[in-house]
Protein backbone atom coordinates (compact mmCIF):
# COMPACT_ATOMS: atom_id res chain seq x y z
CA UNK A 1 0.00 0.00 0.00
CA UNK A 2 0.82 3.87 -0.40
CA UNK A 3 1.68 4.91 2.96
CA UNK A 4 0.64 8.50 3.53
CA UNK A 5 2.96 11.46 4.23
CA UNK A 6 2.81 12.53 7.89
CA UNK A 7 3.04 16.86 9.47
CA UNK A 8 3.18 18.48 12.33
CA UNK A 9 0.50 20.94 12.32
CA UNK A 10 0.68 22.10 16.23
CA UNK A 11 2.37 21.97 19.30
CA UNK A 12 1.99 22.54 22.97
CA UNK A 13 4.25 22.45 25.72
CA UNK A 14 4.07 22.92 29.97
CA UNK A 15 7.54 22.58 31.17
CA UNK A 16 9.90 23.75 33.80
CA UNK A 17 11.54 26.52 31.99
CA UNK A 18 8.08 27.53 30.15
CA UNK A 19 4.34 26.86 30.27
CA UNK A 20 3.38 27.51 26.52
CA UNK A 21 5.47 26.65 23.40
CA UNK A 22 7.22 29.71 23.00
CA UNK A 23 8.08 30.86 26.89
CA UNK A 24 9.57 26.88 26.16
CA UNK A 25 11.33 27.91 23.23
CA UNK A 26 12.87 31.22 23.69
CA UNK A 27 14.15 29.80 27.16
CA UNK A 28 15.90 26.69 25.19
CA UNK A 29 17.38 28.92 23.17
CA UNK A 30 18.32 31.32 25.79
CA UNK A 31 20.15 28.46 27.60
CA UNK A 32 17.79 28.92 31.05
CA UNK A 33 18.22 26.15 33.96
CA UNK A 34 14.76 25.33 35.46
CA UNK A 35 16.08 23.85 38.39
CA UNK A 36 15.35 25.19 41.79
CA UNK A 37 14.73 23.92 45.30
CA UNK A 38 11.59 21.31 45.30
CA UNK A 39 8.04 23.29 46.41
CA UNK A 40 5.99 20.28 45.95
CA UNK A 41 6.51 18.61 49.38
CA UNK A 42 9.06 19.17 52.44
CA UNK A 43 12.94 17.49 50.94
CA UNK A 44 14.54 18.29 54.30
CA UNK A 45 15.32 14.66 54.98
CA UNK A 46 15.98 13.69 51.46
CA UNK A 47 19.60 13.48 49.69
CA UNK A 48 18.18 15.34 46.78
CA UNK A 49 16.45 18.69 47.86
CA UNK A 50 16.22 20.05 44.36
CA UNK A 51 14.15 19.25 40.94
CA UNK A 52 12.67 20.77 38.01
CA UNK A 53 9.47 21.65 38.40
CA UNK A 54 6.49 23.45 36.79
CA UNK A 55 6.49 26.70 38.01
CA UNK A 56 3.41 28.84 38.30
CA UNK A 57 0.87 26.60 37.11
CA UNK A 58 -2.55 26.71 39.10
CA UNK A 59 -5.19 23.98 38.38
CA UNK A 60 -7.52 26.54 39.05
CA UNK A 61 -7.42 28.23 36.16
CA UNK A 62 -7.65 25.54 33.63
CA UNK A 63 -9.78 22.98 35.35
CA UNK A 64 -13.20 23.66 37.84
CA UNK A 65 -12.95 21.96 40.94
CA UNK A 66 -14.86 18.87 40.24
CA UNK A 67 -12.74 18.27 36.82
CA UNK A 68 -9.18 18.67 39.55
CA UNK A 69 -10.66 16.20 42.29
CA UNK A 70 -10.46 13.70 39.35
CA UNK A 71 -7.25 14.25 37.90
CA UNK A 72 -3.97 13.79 39.32
CA UNK A 73 -1.31 16.34 37.95
CA UNK A 74 -0.01 14.64 35.03
CA UNK A 75 -3.39 14.39 33.60
CA UNK A 76 -3.92 18.29 34.23
CA UNK A 77 0.09 18.55 32.35
CA UNK A 78 -1.87 16.57 29.47
CA UNK A 79 -4.51 18.50 29.15
CA UNK A 80 -2.81 22.07 29.23
CA UNK A 81 -0.49 20.82 26.67
CA UNK A 82 -2.84 19.08 24.39
CA UNK A 83 -5.12 21.98 24.58
CA UNK A 84 -2.45 24.47 23.29
CA UNK A 85 -1.76 21.83 20.64
CA UNK A 86 -4.78 21.31 19.51
CA UNK A 87 -5.33 25.01 19.52
CA UNK A 88 -2.52 26.29 17.97
CA UNK A 89 -2.85 23.53 14.60
CA UNK A 90 -6.50 24.97 14.14
CA UNK A 91 -8.03 21.75 13.26
CA UNK A 92 -11.29 22.36 14.85
CA UNK A 93 -12.09 25.50 13.03
CA UNK A 94 -12.93 22.99 10.09
CA UNK A 95 -15.32 20.50 10.21
CA UNK A 96 -13.93 16.51 10.62
CA UNK A 97 -14.47 13.14 10.86
CA UNK A 98 -14.41 12.36 14.69
CA UNK A 99 -13.84 9.02 14.14
CA UNK A 100 -10.79 9.64 12.64
CA UNK A 101 -9.31 11.40 15.26
CA UNK A 102 -6.73 9.88 17.73
CA UNK A 103 -4.83 10.32 20.72
CA UNK A 104 -1.76 8.52 21.95
CA UNK A 105 -0.02 9.73 24.89
CA UNK A 106 2.92 8.50 26.94
CA UNK A 107 3.99 8.58 30.17
CA UNK A 108 5.87 6.36 32.13
CA UNK A 109 4.80 6.40 36.01
CA UNK A 110 1.41 8.20 35.65
CA UNK A 111 -0.34 8.97 38.94
CA UNK A 112 2.59 8.44 40.90
CA UNK A 113 1.52 11.32 42.84
CA UNK A 114 -2.21 9.91 43.46
CA UNK A 115 -1.47 6.68 44.33
CA UNK A 116 1.42 7.78 47.18
CA UNK A 117 -1.09 10.19 48.86
CA UNK A 118 -4.47 7.31 48.73
CA UNK A 119 -2.04 4.58 50.23
CA UNK A 120 -0.38 6.69 53.00
CA UNK A 121 -4.12 8.25 54.12
CA UNK A 122 -4.79 4.64 53.94
CA UNK A 123 -2.24 3.68 56.09
CA UNK A 124 -2.56 6.63 58.63
CA UNK A 125 -5.95 5.47 59.55
CA UNK A 126 -7.90 3.04 61.18
CA UNK A 127 -7.59 0.67 58.64
CA UNK A 128 -10.91 1.06 56.97
CA UNK A 129 -10.77 1.23 53.30
CA UNK A 130 -11.45 4.73 52.56
CA UNK A 131 -10.13 5.03 49.00
CA UNK A 132 -11.26 7.64 46.71
CA UNK A 133 -13.91 7.01 43.87
CA UNK A 134 -11.36 8.16 41.50
CA UNK A 135 -8.37 6.44 42.77
CA UNK A 136 -7.75 4.35 39.96
CA UNK A 137 -8.52 6.45 37.21
CA UNK A 138 -6.29 8.99 38.56
CA UNK A 139 -3.64 6.44 38.59
CA UNK A 140 -3.51 4.83 35.65
CA UNK A 141 -1.23 5.99 32.38
CA UNK A 142 -3.75 5.78 29.98
CA UNK A 143 -6.52 7.60 31.58
CA UNK A 144 -4.76 11.47 29.89
CA UNK A 145 -5.46 10.01 26.35
CA UNK A 146 -9.10 9.09 27.97
CA UNK A 147 -9.53 12.87 29.30
CA UNK A 148 -8.30 14.67 25.98
CA UNK A 149 -10.45 12.61 23.72
CA UNK A 150 -13.31 12.66 25.88
CA UNK A 151 -13.21 16.06 26.18
CA UNK A 152 -13.47 17.06 22.49
CA UNK A 153 -15.02 13.52 21.57
CA UNK A 154 -12.12 12.09 19.20
CA UNK A 155 -13.10 8.80 18.55
CA UNK A 156 -10.43 7.48 16.93
CA UNK A 157 -7.60 5.15 18.39
CA UNK A 158 -6.92 5.92 21.79
CA UNK A 159 -4.59 4.53 24.00
CA UNK A 160 -1.30 4.93 26.30
CA UNK A 161 2.25 4.24 25.85
CA UNK A 162 4.92 2.93 28.52
CA UNK A 163 8.38 2.64 28.16
CA UNK A 164 10.31 4.20 31.10
CA UNK A 165 11.71 7.40 29.36
CA UNK A 166 11.47 6.69 25.82
CA UNK A 167 7.38 6.40 26.55
CA UNK A 168 6.22 9.64 25.11
CA UNK A 169 8.64 9.28 21.74
CA UNK A 170 6.74 5.74 21.59
CA UNK A 171 3.71 7.33 21.00
CA UNK A 172 4.52 9.96 18.50
CA UNK A 173 5.81 6.86 16.35
CA UNK A 174 2.88 4.97 17.41
CA UNK A 175 0.65 8.26 15.79
CA UNK A 176 2.61 8.50 12.85
CA UNK A 177 2.23 4.54 11.61
CA UNK A 178 -1.57 4.94 12.73
CA UNK A 179 -1.77 8.04 9.46
CA UNK A 180 0.65 6.77 7.09
CA UNK A 181 -1.43 3.68 7.52
CA UNK A 182 -4.71 5.32 6.84
CA UNK A 183 -6.05 4.39 10.25
CA UNK A 184 -6.46 8.16 11.07
CA UNK A 185 -6.42 11.36 9.98
CA UNK A 186 -5.04 13.45 12.65
CA UNK A 187 -3.64 12.09 16.34
CA UNK A 188 -2.98 13.78 19.41
CA UNK A 189 0.14 12.61 19.94
CA UNK A 190 2.98 13.58 23.27
CA UNK A 191 3.73 12.78 27.04
CA UNK A 192 3.55 14.36 30.20
CA UNK A 193 4.93 13.03 34.02
CA UNK A 194 4.67 14.77 37.26
CA UNK A 195 7.14 12.90 39.62
CA UNK A 196 8.35 15.29 41.81
CA UNK A 197 7.37 14.08 44.54
CA UNK A 198 8.59 11.77 47.66
CA UNK A 199 8.33 8.34 46.40
CA UNK A 200 10.02 9.23 42.52
CA UNK A 201 12.90 11.67 44.37
CA UNK A 202 13.33 9.00 47.50
CA UNK A 203 13.46 5.73 45.13
CA UNK A 204 15.34 7.82 42.56
CA UNK A 205 17.97 8.68 44.52
CA UNK A 206 18.23 5.77 46.20
CA UNK A 207 18.96 4.31 42.82
CA UNK A 208 22.17 7.02 42.79
CA UNK A 209 20.56 8.20 39.85
CA UNK A 210 20.19 11.94 40.32
CA UNK A 211 22.60 14.63 40.62
CA UNK A 212 23.16 15.20 44.71
CA UNK A 213 24.33 18.62 44.08
CA UNK A 214 22.37 20.80 46.19
CA UNK A 215 24.50 23.68 47.14
CA UNK A 216 24.66 24.02 43.01
CA UNK A 217 21.56 22.85 41.73
CA UNK A 218 20.92 25.26 38.62
CA UNK A 219 24.28 23.54 37.47
CA UNK A 220 23.71 20.15 38.31
CA UNK A 221 22.12 18.92 35.00
CA UNK A 222 25.59 18.81 33.17
CA UNK A 223 25.45 16.40 30.44
CA UNK A 224 29.28 15.60 28.67
CA UNK A 225 30.70 17.40 31.58
CA UNK A 226 33.36 14.86 33.72
CA UNK A 227 31.73 16.25 36.97
CA UNK A 228 27.93 15.20 36.18
CA UNK A 229 27.31 12.93 38.52
CA UNK A 230 23.34 12.12 37.84
CA UNK A 231 20.34 13.71 36.44
CA UNK A 232 18.13 15.88 37.72
CA UNK A 233 14.09 15.17 37.62
CA UNK A 234 12.05 17.07 35.86
CA UNK A 235 7.86 17.61 35.39
CA UNK A 236 5.34 18.44 32.97
CA UNK A 237 5.07 17.31 29.37
CA UNK A 238 4.49 18.64 25.61
CA UNK A 239 1.77 17.85 22.60
CA UNK A 240 2.56 17.42 19.26
CA UNK A 241 -0.61 17.22 16.50
CA UNK A 242 0.40 15.41 13.52
CA UNK A 243 -1.53 14.87 10.85
CA UNK A 244 -2.20 13.48 7.14
CA UNK A 245 -0.43 15.38 4.78
CA UNK A 246 -3.50 15.89 2.36
CA UNK A 247 -5.72 16.12 4.89
CA UNK A 248 -3.72 18.91 6.56
CA UNK A 249 -3.31 21.02 2.77
CA UNK A 250 -7.15 20.33 2.17
CA UNK A 251 -7.65 22.40 5.38
CA UNK A 252 -5.32 24.90 4.63
CA UNK A 253 -3.14 24.39 7.83
CA UNK A 254 0.17 26.05 8.93
CA UNK A 255 2.78 22.89 8.65
CA UNK A 256 5.74 22.97 11.66
CA UNK A 257 7.68 20.04 10.10
CA UNK A 258 7.48 16.42 8.47
CA UNK A 259 7.84 12.89 10.49
CA UNK A 260 9.86 11.09 8.43
CA UNK A 261 10.77 7.93 10.46
CA UNK A 262 11.30 6.34 13.80
CA UNK A 263 12.89 3.20 15.24
CA UNK A 264 12.27 1.20 17.99
CA UNK A 265 14.80 -1.17 19.89
CA UNK A 266 15.57 -2.95 22.83
CA UNK A 267 18.76 -2.76 24.93
CA UNK A 268 18.31 -6.50 26.14
CA UNK A 269 21.51 -6.08 28.38
CA UNK A 270 20.31 -4.46 31.87
CA UNK A 271 17.80 -2.74 33.78
CA UNK A 272 18.66 0.61 34.17
CA UNK A 273 22.39 1.00 32.98
CA UNK A 274 22.89 1.42 28.85
CA UNK A 275 24.83 -0.83 27.19
CA UNK A 276 27.88 0.23 27.30
CA UNK A 277 29.11 -0.09 23.71
CA UNK A 278 25.49 1.79 22.83
CA UNK A 279 24.06 -1.07 20.71
CA UNK A 280 20.62 -0.45 21.25
CA UNK A 281 21.03 3.30 20.61
CA UNK A 282 23.15 2.43 17.71
CA UNK A 283 20.64 0.02 15.90
CA UNK A 284 17.68 2.35 16.56
CA UNK A 285 19.08 5.63 15.07
CA UNK A 286 19.98 3.07 12.22
CA UNK A 287 16.19 2.04 11.75
CA UNK A 288 15.10 5.78 12.12
CA UNK A 289 17.42 6.50 9.24
CA UNK A 290 16.94 3.97 7.28
CA UNK A 291 12.78 4.18 7.76
CA UNK A 292 13.22 8.26 6.48
CA UNK A 293 15.30 7.03 4.03
CA UNK A 294 18.22 9.12 4.85
CA UNK A 295 21.65 8.57 5.08
CA UNK A 296 24.26 9.68 8.49
CA UNK A 297 25.05 13.04 6.11
CA UNK A 298 21.40 14.28 5.55
CA UNK A 299 21.09 14.80 9.68
CA UNK A 300 22.17 18.46 10.80
CA UNK A 301 21.25 18.06 14.45
CA UNK A 302 21.27 15.32 17.52
CA UNK A 303 18.56 16.02 20.39
CA UNK A 304 20.42 13.37 22.75
CA UNK A 305 18.79 11.17 25.21
CA UNK A 306 21.62 12.94 27.19
CA UNK A 307 20.65 12.27 30.78
CA UNK A 308 24.14 13.72 32.28
CA UNK A 309 24.92 10.34 34.04
CA UNK A 310 28.19 8.69 33.90
CA UNK A 311 27.23 5.71 32.08
CA UNK A 312 24.37 7.05 29.77
CA UNK A 313 26.17 9.87 28.28
CA UNK A 314 29.03 8.10 27.07
CA UNK A 315 27.45 5.46 25.35
CA UNK A 316 24.82 7.15 23.54
CA UNK A 317 27.97 9.27 22.58
CA UNK A 318 30.00 5.64 21.55
CA UNK A 319 26.47 4.91 19.31
CA UNK A 320 26.17 7.85 17.69
CA UNK A 321 29.74 8.04 16.45
CA UNK A 322 29.47 4.97 15.42
CA UNK A 323 26.47 5.52 13.41
CA UNK A 324 27.57 9.27 11.93
CA UNK A 325 31.49 7.81 11.60
CA UNK A 326 32.70 10.86 10.30
CA UNK A 327 29.68 12.84 9.39
CA UNK A 328 29.22 13.29 13.05
CA UNK A 329 31.39 16.50 12.94
CA UNK A 330 29.39 18.16 10.53
CA UNK A 331 26.45 18.33 12.62
CA UNK A 332 25.00 19.72 16.01
CA UNK A 333 24.91 17.30 18.95
CA UNK A 334 22.75 18.56 22.10
CA UNK A 335 20.71 17.52 25.55
CA UNK A 336 18.47 20.06 26.56
CA UNK A 337 18.10 18.39 29.27
CA UNK A 338 20.64 20.17 31.20
CA UNK A 339 17.67 23.18 30.70
CA UNK A 340 14.39 21.38 31.44
CA UNK A 341 15.68 18.30 33.68
CA UNK A 342 14.99 14.74 32.81
CA UNK A 343 10.76 14.14 32.51
CA UNK A 344 10.95 11.32 32.45
CA UNK A 345 7.99 9.50 30.23
CA UNK A 346 7.67 13.17 29.14
CA UNK A 347 11.14 13.97 28.18
CA UNK A 348 10.32 12.31 24.32
CA UNK A 349 7.77 14.71 23.33
CA UNK A 350 9.68 17.97 25.21
CA UNK A 351 12.35 17.05 22.55
CA UNK A 352 10.42 16.49 19.76
CA UNK A 353 9.35 20.18 20.16
CA UNK A 354 12.33 21.23 20.73
CA UNK A 355 13.99 19.35 17.55
CA UNK A 356 10.74 20.87 15.48
CA UNK A 357 11.33 24.47 16.97
CA UNK A 358 15.00 24.17 15.48
CA UNK A 359 13.97 22.72 11.87
CA UNK A 360 11.55 25.44 11.64
CA UNK A 361 13.88 28.20 13.04
CA UNK A 362 17.17 26.71 12.25
CA UNK A 363 18.39 27.51 15.61
CA UNK A 364 20.14 24.71 17.89
CA UNK A 365 19.31 25.29 21.76
CA UNK A 366 22.83 24.50 23.67
CA UNK A 367 23.92 22.30 26.04
CA UNK A 368 24.14 24.22 29.03
CA UNK A 369 26.25 23.72 32.53
CA UNK A 370 29.81 22.65 30.58
CA UNK A 371 32.84 23.03 32.12
CA UNK A 372 34.84 20.77 32.68
CA UNK A 373 35.99 18.49 29.72
CA UNK A 374 35.89 14.40 29.85
CA UNK A 375 38.67 12.88 28.10
CA UNK A 376 35.96 9.85 27.68
CA UNK A 377 33.96 12.37 25.15
CA UNK A 378 35.35 13.08 21.75
CA UNK A 379 36.41 16.69 21.90
CA UNK A 380 35.81 17.58 18.69
CA UNK A 381 31.84 16.97 18.75
CA UNK A 382 30.35 19.84 18.36
CA UNK A 383 27.80 19.48 21.40
CA UNK A 384 26.23 23.21 21.29
CA UNK A 385 28.12 24.04 24.27
CA UNK A 386 26.56 26.78 27.11
CA UNK A 387 25.26 29.15 23.70
CA UNK A 388 22.34 28.23 20.84
CA UNK A 389 24.16 27.99 17.74
CA UNK A 390 22.41 29.43 14.45
CA UNK A 391 22.01 26.56 11.70
CA UNK A 392 20.22 25.78 8.67
CA UNK A 393 18.57 22.50 10.46
CA UNK A 394 17.30 20.06 7.47
CA UNK A 395 16.31 17.14 9.37
CA UNK A 396 16.65 16.47 13.43
CA UNK A 397 16.71 12.87 14.79
CA UNK A 398 15.59 13.05 18.64
CA UNK A 399 16.78 9.91 20.68
CA UNK A 400 15.02 8.71 24.37
CA UNK A 401 16.25 5.74 26.36
CA UNK A 402 14.46 4.41 28.92
CA UNK A 403 15.05 1.47 32.08
CA UNK A 404 14.35 -1.74 30.69
CA UNK A 405 16.48 -1.06 28.05
CA UNK A 406 13.60 0.56 26.01
CA UNK A 407 15.17 2.77 22.95
CA UNK A 408 12.94 5.06 20.53
CA UNK A 409 14.20 7.29 17.83
CA UNK A 410 12.67 10.02 15.29
CA UNK A 411 13.43 11.89 12.85
CA UNK A 412 11.71 15.65 11.52
CA UNK A 413 12.85 17.17 8.48
CA UNK A 414 11.96 20.75 6.98
CA UNK A 415 8.59 20.57 4.72
CA UNK A 416 9.02 20.41 1.15
CA UNK A 417 5.92 20.11 -1.12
Amino acid sequence: MQLKRVVVTGMGALTPIGNNLQDYWKSLVAGTSGAGLITHFDSSNYKVKFACEVKYFDPAAHFDRKEIRKMDPFTQYAMVCADEAIEDSGFLNARHNLDRIGVVWGAGIGGLTTFYKEVMDHSEGDGTPRFSPFFIPKMIIDIAAGFISIKHKFRGPNYGTVSACASSTHALIDAFNLIRLGKADVVVSGGSEACVNEPSVGGFSNMKALSERNDDYTTASRPFDQTRDGFVMGEGGASIILEDLEHAKARGAKIYAEIVGGGMTADAYHLTAPHPEGLGAMNVMKMALDEAGMTSKDIDYINVHGTSTPLGDIAEIKAIKSVFGDDVYGLNISSTKSQTGHLLGGAGAVEAVACVMAVQENIVPPTINYKVEDPEIDSKLNLTLNTAQHKTIRAALSNTFGFGGHNASVIFKKYED
